[in-house]
């Protein structure tokens, strides 16, 4: 190797030391320089809507057939409901499906026809919860089956308890930082960071039938019987801030 490649190579090594001494000299804005507080808080509430989920099946020779039977039942159902003073925008599909139905003998596989399936969600306030029993009879009167019964929230309500459980979590973030901050001698500082790391609502249960059969006297006391009660939201926020001397 020539001389001067040598030389080069030595004072392009000696400047990479240099740097990286430097850079362990520098002072760090590490962890040590700040405190993180995680809030938590849990907010009470009351649902605003009961919804009547309804499942709908249907077999057929052809997949037209089968979606034709389902077709059926699906807008007898909307007719009654409708002419009960439902509107449209109460009455919502919430999946649908077509697929062929096969049976297996021997290990050999054979078409037996096609399923429809379709899944339908009946809306309405708490306030009117009087009406379920209505809604259930005009379902299984078309022939539809009940899946479930819940009470719900809005997504309006759903907003604004996200917005207050959030808000009451950053606060209880902060009141813990500033107890951390104090207890260690020094001060709270800026706002770093922070992070909404959770944020917990469930529909609340009232009825849901059991594989392969539905009590539909069950259904009518359970949804009619018990009244919404308070519930609770829970939220969880993670804020850092820096620190600093008094």
């Amino acid at each position: 190797m020539e001389k001067s490649v040598q030389i080069t190579l030595i004072v392009a090594v000696a400047v990479i030391i240099v740097v990286l001494l430097a850079i362990g000299n520098l002072p760090q804005t590490n962890q040590s320089n700040t405190v993180i507080g995680n809030g938590e808080s849990r907010v009470k509430v009351i649902p605003d809507l009961v919804k009547v989920y309804f499942n709908v099946e249907t077999k057929g020779a052809t997949s037209h057939e089968a979606k034709d039977k389902n077709a059926e039942i699906v807008d007898e159902l909307k007719t009654s409901l409708i002419q009960q003073g439902f509107e449209n925008k109460d009455i919502q599909t919430t999946g649908l499906q077509i697929y062929p139905d096969y049976n297996w003998a021997n290990g050999v596989q054979s078409l037996n026809g096609y399923r429809a399936t379709h899944s339908i969600v009946v809306q309405l306030s708490t306030d009117k919860a009087d009406r379920i029993g209505n809604v259930i009879d005009a379902g299984v009167d078309a022939g539809a089956g009940i899946s479930y019964i819940n009470f719900e929230l809005s997504q309006e309500k759903q907003n604004q308890y996200k917005a207050e459980a959030i808000k009451l979590a950053s606060q209880d973030a902060r009141i813990k930082a500033e107890a951390m901050a104090e207890g260690a001698g020094k001060k709270l500082g800026r706002l770093v960071s922070i992070s909404d790391s959770n944020f917990d609502y469930y529909p609340w249960r009232l009825y849901e039938a059991q594989a392969g059969s539905m009590d539909v006297s069950e259904a009518k006391t359970a949804a009619t019987n018990i009244q919404p009660g308070e519930q609770e939201i829970y939220s969880r926020v993670t804020a850092t801030f820096k620190l600093s001397n008094f």
